[in-house]
């Protein structure tokens, strides 16, 4: 794994190619790392996971840091090491996901790790007796409907089937790059682009994407 200074980081992660694709990957290796100390060592409540769904719970939260990651990397001002930087946006994300999916109390195979571009949806159709109470459950429908339309109309069908998959379905990252006959750099821009476009969708439509997540959030 490369070594390299902020600036190294910030060139290679913006640059093409081979350049970016090895800089994605020794950022993944290195959050996923730091992501399973944090699960093992800092969550009692997920201690009686066996290792393979940690490991599963710990390659989604990276992902969707290095979503994070990517989308701010304009932000970054060099106070910290790059890394450093990184891996509290991850521990951000593992802690809001884990909160908003309550991993402990749900099976894990009705979960996904949605990041902040997308609401916890799940709450909705897959567990409706841990959902929203009724006063808030006709926001939450008609949002999703929202949300619907965007992912129908404004996402091309190749990422339709990627967001959907990864963000809806929880399907993990590697089943669907190799179903999508891609591989996981090539499916990490086809998922960024499609928040990209659907987080548009969602403003077009007069919403903020903070008051769609606090509305998903509110229990």
């Amino acid at each position: 794994m490369s070594k390299r200074t902020n600036e190294e980081w910030l060139e290679d992660l913006r640059a093409e190619g081979s350049r970016r694709a090895g800089a994605l990957t020794d950022l993944r290796s290195r959050l996923t790392r730091g992501m399973l100390f944090y699960l093992r060592s800092e969550r009692s409540d997920l201690a009686d996971l066996p290792q393979e769904e940690l490991q599963h719970m710990a390659e989604d939260f990276v992902q969707d840091a290095i979503l994070k990651v990517m989308d701010n990397l304009d932000s970054f001002r060099g106070e910290s090491q790059f890394t450093t930087w990184a891996s509290k946006i991850a521990t951000r994300v593992a802690i809001s996901e884990l909160r908003r999916a309550r991993y402990k109390d749900f099976s894990l195979e009705y979960l996904t790790a949605e990041g902040e571009t997308m609401p916890s949806i799940t709450s909705l159709d897959i567990a409706p007796q841990q959902g929203p109470q009724p006063e808030s459950y006709a926001e939450r429908r008609e949002l999703l409907d929202v949300l619907r339309q965007g992912i129908d109309n404004v996402l091309t069908e190749r990422q339709r089937a990627a967001l959907t998959a990864y963000t809806v379905k929880g399907v993990p990252i590697e089943e669907i790059a190799q179903r999508m006959n891609t591989n996981r750099n090539a499916l990490y821009k086809l998922v960024h682009d499609a928040r990209v476009k659907l987080k548009k969708y969602i403003e077009e439509q007069g919403l903020t994407l903070d008051y769609v997540l606090d509305v998903f959030a509110d229990e």
